[in-house]
């Protein structure tokens, strides 16, 4: 199976490719148009500021390619916010994929929200053997509303998308390469989706 780690400058993607290896896999880490379309899987990470992120990614041409893609593609965390229509961090015109627009926490809380969250209403065979209640790990100051493409949800403030999913695309806010072995299985459900 080829594996690969879109690699634009934004994120943590050696601990996802260590987490690939855990599980028995090697993962390739490229941002070459014709490796990433040539996939088996595509993993869209990401771990900084939407707008300059966006930025890379328009400037690889990989903002027209993304949602093109008709693999199983997994975005991680501002992956997933990428993917979504609009965030409003940086005001950040995203790839359109999820019709969902990210916000940001109010004030109210503590921003970002750093550490462990359950996860509830799990749909999706992505969560395939990943009890309700589950813990991940997640960081970020901003979020996915509850929407039509809404697989999981989290509560910090009010409830909120913890994952989205849409035909081949799949996006978590949380980041399972981080998150023990609930973390490692969604990964493995993800690498078995036709």
């Amino acid at each position: 199976m080829k594996i690969v780690i879109i690699d634009y400058g934004a994120g943590n993607i050696q601990s996802i490719k260590f987490a690939i290896q855990r599980l028995g896999y090697e993962a390739i880490l490229s941002h070459d148009a014709v490796t990433i379309q040539s996939a088996d899987k595509v993993i869209f990470p990401g771990v900084g500021e939407a707008s300059s992120a966006m930025e890379k990614l328009r400037s690889t041409g990989l903002d027209t390619l993304i949602p093109q893609l008709k693999q199983p593609v997994l975005g991680i965390c501002l992956g997933m916010q990428l993917m979504c229509n609009y965030s409003e961090e940086g005001n950040t015109k995203g790839l359109g994929i999820f019709d969902v627009d990210v916000v940001k926490f109010s004030n109210k809380v503590k921003v970002p929200q750093i550490g462990w969250n359950t996860l509830t209403d799990l749909k999706s065979t992505l969560f395939k053997g990943i009890r309700e209640q589950e813990y991940m790990y997640l960081v970020h100051s901003f979020y996915a509303p509850i929407c039509a493409e809404t697989i999981a949800v989290t509560n910090y403030e009010m409830d909120y998308s913890s994952a989205l999913k849409k035909g081949n695309f799949y996006g978590v806010q949380f980041h399972p390469e981080k998150s023990s072995n609930a973390g490692e299985l969604l990964l493995e459900n993800f690498l078995e989706l036709k």
